[in-house]
């Protein structure tokens, strides 16, 4: 096998460098436009978010089934007991209904009691993070 001659050798380094040098991929500048209320509405989406995270309260199940049973459940729900808040999971297979946000275990059965006398099948839970 033959050496390179010093002179290829030196070309070839050269067009090395320079190719190297040339290419700044990195370097670019890049504009963004986009709508403000795309920003406004990321905000609400985080709000979202963070009040339907899954915590240390405790919840009560009124409902676990089909969608569209959930939705008529919870709007009923909220329009019996206004002042506790509820939502909707989902856990394959079943949509499930929790209302409350109870720190306390007693707060919560207190408030059982009450949600009983109109939806017989509740349940009191606590989710894991």
């Amino acid at each position: 096998m033959r050496i390179l001659a010093p002179r290829k050798a030196f070309f070839i380094s050269l067009t090395f460098c320079i190719s190297y040098l040339n290419t700044n991929a990195q370097d670019g500048n890049i504009t963004l436009k986009q709508d403000s209320k795309f920003e406004q509405l990321l905000n609400e989406k985080r709000k979202n978010n963070i009040s339907n995270t899954i915590n240390d309260s405790y919840k009560i199940q009124i409902f676990s089934g089909e969608s569209e049973k959930a939705k008529s459940t919870l709007s009923a729900f909220r329009q019996e007991f206004r002042e506790i808040d509820g939502t909707i999971f989902f856990f394959t297979p079943n949509y499930k209904v929790w209302v409350g946000n109870f720190k306390t275990r007693i707060d919560a059965e207190r408030n059982l009691i009450e949600i009983r006398k109109s939806y017989p099948n509740v349940h009191l839970i606590k989710p894991n993070k």
